[in-house]
């Protein structure tokens, strides 16, 4: 188990991580969201003492990383999968990883098979491909079979099967009992990973719960086409209601069932072509949650500008400054 409380991390004046609370749980896959310097990366760092908090604490399985005699039986950790010496072949790497935990020569050849190293175990990290390197990065995370695992950006340079691989395993983890706490930028893959999800955003917890929630915990949303699109949306325009125009005659309506969408058009004597409920991805979710929490945003062809209103957010008015700089063991 993962447990952090009101931790923070500062560099100079820029807040990296704003005090933030919560906890992995074990027999899970948790997904750990967020744009660009909102301040994942800084946070796992933290966790496994590579950063040291300005404020606040954070656990692994009831100790601070540092305090374990033997953290990689504690915790296996990918967070920077390049950070291995290039001349040195992939066996040498994990056997001088192990020797520092007593960790036997069987072992390391048992987690080059799962990784499925075998036929570059003797070559050189050097010459590595970027998905290769991940796979090593994932063999050492698991070299002391620990019960807490923490990926950062695990499939990046994977191709379709390293991705499908990477899937099976951290859910076979999960199903051992052993906390999973897993970070990703591929929302398809997420969707079908993650059991729960913690989303961050400058610093902050927007989210906390279980996948279903996220997704399914924001507004009703229906696509509607009609001749007469300019009326409707006027029409149906609220404070609570949110009117998108995707396309010429077609309109995205947040917060207002089908139903009403309907009779609003009836009443105003407004042909309506097709009225069709959405069912919410969890990109859709993950992008309604993070409006305004990204340091660089672009318009979006065929939207209307404007912020989201979201009801899922746990934190709201984030300071403007914060984010996250990048630091170096």
């Amino acid at each position: 188990m993962i447990e952090a409380a009101d931790l923070a991390k500062r560099f100079g004046e820029k807040t990296a991580v704003d005090g933030v609370t919560f906890t992995v749980q074990p027999g899970k896959v948790t997904g750990f969201l967020g744009p660009n310097g909102a301040g994942k990366s800084t946070t796992m760092r933290m966790i496994v003492g590579l950063d040291h908090p300005t404020a606040g604490a954070v656990t692994v399985n009831g100790r601070p990383y540092a305090s374990h005699k033997a953290p990689l039986h504690e915790v296996g950790a990918l967070l920077e999968a390049r950070a291995v010496h290039p001349k040195r072949t992939a066996y040498n790497h994990l056997r001088a990883m192990a020797a520092t935990h007593g960790i036997s020569n069987r072992r390391i050849n048992e987690v080059i098979d799962i990784a499925g190293l075998g036929p570059v175990a003797r070559r050189r990290v050097g010459s590595f491909s970027m998905g290769m390197g991940q796979r090593l990065g994932i063999a050492v995370a698991l070299l002391g079979d620990p019960q807490t695992l923490i990926f950062d950006e695990p499939v990046n340079g994977l191709d379709p099967e390293g991705v499908l691989w990477v899937r099976h395993l951290v859910r076979g983890l999960a199903a051992e009992g052993r906390t999973v706490f897993i970070s990703s930028h591929l929302m398809s893959e997420m969707a079908v990973t993650a059991d729960h999800l913690i989303v961050i955003g400058r610093g902050r917890i927007l989210a906390d719960a279980p996948i279903q929630e996220v997704i399914g915990g924001g507004r009703i949303r229906t696509l509607v086409r009609t001749d007469d699109a300019d009326a409707l949306a006027a029409a149906l325009g609220s404070a609570d209601v949110e009117v998108r125009r995707t396309a010429p005659g077609l309109l995205d309506v947040l917060g207002l069932p089908p139903r009403a969408i309907a009779e609003t058009a009836l009443a105003r004597r407004i042909l309506v072509t097709e009225l069709t409920p959405q069912q919410e991805s969890l990109e859709d979710a993950y992008m309604e949650l993070t409006r305004g929490e990204v340091e660089y945003e672009s318009q979006r062809p065929g939207r209307d500008a404007g912020p989201a209103r979201s009801p899922r957010r746990a934190a709201a008015n984030a300071p403007d400054d914060s984010g996250e700089t990048p630091s170096h063991p």
